[in-house]
């Protein structure tokens, strides 16, 4: 007797037949068939990236399957990139999916401008409450590394590491006062900064133009950056003058690599207004000199032709010693204002003014109120405001900053677009957005923040590499991956290579591309499609995931 078995159970039967026969998915992730650029700078090469949880295993040709494939045809598969100056410092904490950034495939954000979140005073732990502006929060640490765990623990998509600030320890212990630290308060400086290193800071970051990081002296940053130098980390700076004395300071950032025997960076750097612009070439070729002669120096860059500050980079640093409260109190004084006011008409090598260096209030953008009553002034130039109130700009910029409580968010039209391209053709120069990671959305549409927000380095990849040719795609990425993560000396970082994190972007060369704008700056980047993270995805086919892998990334050191 012939027995028929039902066709459902003999297509179950097969299937399982076939799953038995069937090997088990060898990896988590395999991105297949896309154009591979590995952070190294060498030619691209077609092949696939196969990643096992936080870490790539293969590159080249991958015959076992993944869990999840990916198909990257037609397409660049490159290591996550890396934001050498980012200001996500609050915004991170408003919304951890640093979607400005991701959507432009960075997948580490770098903190620590002069100023970073710890180690936190008293004094400078009220201060940070006091100055908040759209963006609340409780400040409940106390150090760096607490900071940045208390990120990790609320949820962020991108990664974070940070230096410690040089003038964050000096308030620390000298308070806004513009005065050289008593050898007590100098040892307590550096022991911050050997605190914050066995942290896992990057080393020490200075803002030399801004009071009071103005006040500081050479001998204090080379004492600073010798506690990092202990550490194997970098000095880098915001240089004291970017304008009249611009190629003195270049000399003082290479005085204190020298003298500390330690790397170091310039942050963003440029040559301040036009009088200053030919100083650009002898600044870079000063610098290729340095590094010849065996000093590390290296620079980042961000590819617009403005800056973004605030008001106070428009006055002189005397009228802000002791803080916003004495330079607001100050402000309010006639015959000081008038002594202020003809300083900043005033050009000279004492100070930077960036009002000056832009030349004209027309070239200065508000894009940064506290006071609800004058958010209707932002994206408006200082000489409109000015106008609109029947004074001076000078008179108007006063008012503005003792108004609003705050030194104003503002942008400032001062660099050359031929010193752009010429600095990118140095090929020590990597990138950084000097800005924060925001969204298009909620409490960030209440300022107007600079484009390279949202398109710093999808701005490279169109403009730079496809359309006028500076860079090559290969080198171009380089920039953005294993160059800053060389010069940080980062672990397994910055390459598509095995035992290497998996963080990994995937882009379409031909149509990426930075859509904001000064005018309409709140746009995100287009032509990304995917991004990793730690091997977990948080962009899908454009889409923002909402996976926060993100990590602390430790400098090197760190006491783990």
């Amino acid at each position: 007797m012939t027995t028929h078995l039902p066709s459902r159970l003999l297509s179950l039967a097969a299937a399982l037949a076939l799953a038995a026969c069937t090997p088990a998915p060898a990896y988590d992730v395999v991105i297949r068939g896309g154009t591979i650029l590995d952070g190294s700078g060498d030619a691209p090469r077609t092949g696939d990236v196969a990643l096992v949880g936080d870490s790539i295993v293969a590159v080249g040709t991958v015959d076992g399957r993944g869990r999840t494939e990916v198909d990257a045809a037609g397409l660049a598969v490159a290591p996550g990139f890396i934001n050498m100056l980012s200001w996500a410092t609050e915004s991170l904490i408003e919304d951890g999916r640093s979607l400005s950034g991701i959507r432009q495939g960075v997948t580490l954000e770098v903190m620590g401008e002069g100023t970073s979140m710890g180690p936190l005073s008293d004094t400078l732990r009220a201060e940070l409450v006091a100055e908040q502006g759209d963006i609340t929060y409780p400040v409940t640490w106390r150090t760096l590394r607490g900071y940045q765990d208390s990120l990790v623990k609320k949820g962020i998509s991108t990664n974070i590491a940070s230096f410690v600030g040089a003038t964050t320890v000096r308030i620390n212990h000298v308070g806004w006062d513009d005065r050289e630290p008593t050898p007590a308060e100098l040892a307590a400086m550096q022991a911050e900064v050997r605190q914050a290193m066995e942290e896992g800071a990057l080393g020490v970051g200075s803002s030399l133009i801004y009071a009071p990081a103005f006040y500081a002296k050479t001998p204090e940053l080379v004492a600073l950056a010798k506690v990092a130098a202990e550490y194997d980390g970098m000095y880098i700076s915001h240089l004291r003058s970017e304008g009249a004395r611009f190629e003195e300071a270049v000399d003082e950032l290479l005085t204190i690599a020298r003298e500390a025997k330690i790397r170091a960076e310039i942050y963003h750097l440029k040559a301040a207004g036009e009088a200053n612009w030919p100083k650009m070439a002898r600044v870079l070729a000063r610098l290729d000199s340095a590094r010849a002669a065996g000093v590390p120096v290296t620079a980042d860059i961000y590819p617009y032709t403005a800056g973004a500050t605030g008001l106070d980079a428009a006055m002189p640093p005397w009228v802000q010693e002791g803080g916003y409260a004495a330079w607001a109190k100050r402000l309010q004084d006639p015959a000081i204002r008038a002594r202020v006011a003809r300083e900043m008409r005033t050009p000279t090598d004492q100070w930077e003014s960036l009002l000056l260096a832009s030349g004209s209030p027309d070239r200065v953008v508000l894009a940064g109120f506290k006071a609800e009553s004058l958010k209707k002034f932002t994206g408006k130039t200082l000489a409109e405001v000015a106008k609109l109130r029947g004074t001076t700009p000078e008179e108007a910029a006063m008012d503005l900053v003792v108004q609003d409580g705050s030194r104003v968010g503002t942008i400032y039209f001062i660099i050359d677009e031929d010193n752009i391209a010429a600095q990118l053709r140095r090929p020590w120069v990597s990138v950084g957005s000097d800005a924060a990671s925001l969204a298009p959305e909620g409490v960030f549409l209440k300022s107007n923040p600079h484009p390279r927000a949202y398109g710093t380095f999808a701005r490279i990849l169109a403009k730079y590499v496809r359309t006028d040719s500076v860079l090559t795609l290969p080198d171009a990425v380089r920039r953005m991956t294993s160059l800053p993560a060389t010069n940080l000396k980062l672990a397994r970082r910055g390459r598509l290579a095995p035992g290497y994190f998996a963080d990994v972007v995937v882009f379409d060369p031909a149509t990426v591309q930075d859509h904001a704008t000064f005018e309409q700056p709140h746009q995100l980047a287009t032509g990304v499609r995917d991004v990793f993270v730690n091997g977990t995805a948080v962009l899908r086919n454009g889409e923002h995931t909402g996976a926060t892998p993100g990590r602390v990334v430790l400098g090197p050191g760190a006491r783990k």
